[in-house]
């Protein structure tokens, strides 16, 4: 695999929502989206198995594809975190890596997608996950502002989900 190449895509319809707290499925004119609360964090999970053509020594970077619901203005935290399942986890209790989060500004027209990219090293910040591995991705809003001021009014639509080889 060379650098930039996708590995996995995800899509609103993949996720699998914790019992708590979970971002709402949508439409925005017929486009399905995850829509994520400005008022209190909300994750959506997705699940996979780390594709055999991962070369797994630079990281990855995923591709957050999103949309503000109504507003103009404003920058949206989003924080992304991996869990390694692989063969050795107990599937009871969540084991997520650090968050890694980026503030980005929503498009001054309502529904017009933003980009936002986060990069990830190989070891730690994926929880190790291996080629072959099964893992899980969060991905959350953070409406409270603990890591960065998220100021944007109104839903964050996530429309999919990208990781990219680094």
């Amino acid at each position: 695999m060379a650098s930039g190449d996708t590995l996995l895509i995800f899509h609103p319809y993949n996720n699998e929502p914790p019992a708590a707290s979970y971002a709402t499925l949508d439409t925005r004119n017929q486009h399905v989206v995850l829509d994520f609360d400005a008022a209190a964090d909300e994750n959506a999970l997705f699940s996979a198995v780390m594709p055999q053509h991962y070369a797994g020594t630079t990281g990855v970077t995923v591709y957050l594809h999103w949309s503000a619901s109504s507003a103009t203005s404003g920058d949206t935290v989003w924080m992304v975190a991996f869990e390694r399942v692989g063969t050795a986890l107990d599937v009871d209790a969540d084991s997520f890596a650090a968050i890694q989060y980026v503030a980005d500004t929503c498009d001054g027209t309502s529904g017009v997608l933003e980009i936002a990219s986060l990069a990830f090293t190989d070891g730690a910040q994926i929880d190790s996950v291996a080629v072959g591995e099964k893992f899980r991705l969060k991905v959350s809003r953070d409406a409270d502002g603990t890591n960065a001021t998220d100021d944007m009014a109104g839903d964050a639509e996530l429309h999919m989900v990208e990781i990219r080889e680094t």
